[in-house]
């Protein structure tokens, strides 16, 4: 049996940036062990898997080692893939998720936006102390949401960063955002991941739903340009929207082709 599968490089300018995921559309779904031995296969942070449910798709993603439970440069090039290659007339794809409803529009300046919820992050007055041992730089301040955000004085003490992951894994599941403000853009940051063969994440946008909340309210601004410092780097152009961020880049599309597994 053979399927599609297309690899995109999300929130990318050009080819080779951005967050390269793979995506595979199903006419129905496979078992579970099989999807995250095919993530395993790919080796990408992640590898979306859709299926076509009446008015909407359903949409699962699994990195190497797990299913998340959202993930947004995948949904962005699974988005792509639908608009390029299964409806070319859809301006709006309406995913559903083990986050709720996610809605995905092409914008009149060509590129493509996620409509995702917002994770408001709060202040913590104490932490796991590997969180602090396990980075090279100490932060002006730690909120939390669903993952910690560490605030940075500067852009290039984000750049200059150098996690430890041998502590950070004592953290267990949860994700580090590191961000500050910039120069050239609104706000920079990086996403590391605990636990996984990823490690450092290129391009995060289900971390911009703590982002953009943030930020929003530290520049008084609901508008905003961000990238994010990885050696892929990306840009997310974000809009924060009551309890929604609404986050668009560009997609490229790098291969398309086919996998295959015996019949069972």
């Amino acid at each position: 049996m053979s399927l599609p599968i297309y690899v995109v490089d999300a929130f990318a300018e050009k080819l080779f940036q951005g967050n390269p995921a793979a995506v595979c559309p199903l006419q129905e779904w496979l078992p579970d062990a099989v999807m995250q031995k095919l993530a395993v296969e790919n080796n990408l942070s992640e590898t979306a898997f859709f299926v076509k449910e009446e008015e909407h798709y359903h949409i699962r993603w699994f990195t190497p080692d797990f299913e998340v439970d959202l993930c947004g440069h995948a949904t962005l090039a699974s988005a792509y893939v639908i608009f390029n290659f299964i409806d070319n007339n859809a301006t709006s794809i309406t995913f559903n998720s083990t986050s709720g409803i996610l809605t995905v529009t092409k914008t009149d300046g060509g590129l493509i936006q996620l409509d995702f919820p917002a994770l408001v992050p709060e202040p913590v007055d104490s932490v796991n102390p590997a969180l602090i041992k396990g980075l090279s730089i100490i932060p002006q301040k730690i909120y939390k949401a669903k993952n910690y955000l560490l605030l940075y004085e500067s852009e290039e003490e984000v750049k200059k960063i150098v996690p430890d992951f041998s502590i950070l894994d004592a953290l267990g599941s949860t994700r580090v955002i590191v961000t500050a403000q910039s120069s050239f853009v609104d706000f920079v940051s990086r996403f590391f991941v605990p636990n996984s063969v990823i490690m450092e994440d290129p391009v995060t946008g289900s971390a911009h739903c703590t982002l953009v909340p943030y930020w929003s309210k530290k520049l008084g601004k609901t508008k905003l340009v961000a990238k994010q410092l990885s050696k892929r780097s990306g840009i997310i152009y974000c809009d924060y929207v009551g309890d929604r961020v609404l986050m668009a880049g560009k997609a490229i599309l790098y291969s398309k082709g086919e996998y295959y597994l015996e019949q069972q």
